[in-house]
């Protein structure tokens, strides 16, 4: 048998060589170059589109800010176990900024009219408003700029952690 010049390593070789050759063929096009007007107008969306999922949070931390404040003021004997979380939102609101009227987005929901005479109900009531807001943020981080990503997820995050301290201080709260 004479034996060809073609051997299975050469095939996988040259196979490989071109699978890799479409692949960046393929992603080299549909880029824009960085000063044409295709380029500025996304990046004026990408900033557009910031801009709004950061006001949308900050409505939420305003949102939650003034539920922790009806629930403080109804139930004086929660306000010790309060005061550093309330504290920690009113960091996140300065970190997000100040919302603005004009961004899109839907409104935060209004705080409810009256807080449950029950102070675990309405401890129950603010941790599963949290769990809300938390899930909201976690949800804009498909959407968002890395850095705001970044932002979005330790706000989260910590709206979880808030979720879970008020379910646990609600367990220990006397009625």
């Amino acid at each position: 048998m004479h034996r060809t010049g073609t051997t299975r390593r050469g095939a996988l070789t040259a196979t490989g060589a071109f699978a890799l050759g479409a692949v960046l063929a393929g992603c080299g096009g549909g880029q824009e170059a960085p000063g044409s007007p295709a380029a500025a107008d996304a990046r004026t969306a990408s900033l557009r589109a910031g801009k709004a999922l950061r006001a949308a949070a900050a409505r939420d931390s305003v949102s939650l800010l003034s539920r922790y404040d009806l629930v403080a003021a109804a139930h004086p004997v929660a306000e010790a176990g309060l005061a550093p979380l309330r504290a920690t939102v009113r960091e996140h609101l300065s970190v997000l900024g100040e919302p603005t009227k004009a961004s899109g987005g839907s409104p935060a929901p209004a705080p409810p009219a009256a807080t449950p005479a029950d102070p675990r109900a309405a401890l129950r009531e603010l941790a599963a408003e949290e769990r809300r807001v938390s899930d909201v943020r976690a949800a804009a981080l498909l959407t968002a700029e890395p850095e705001l990503a970044r932002l979005l997820a330790s706000v989260a995050a910590a709206g979880a952690a808030h979720a879970y301290l008020l379910t646990e201080l609600a367990k220990e709260t006397s009625s």
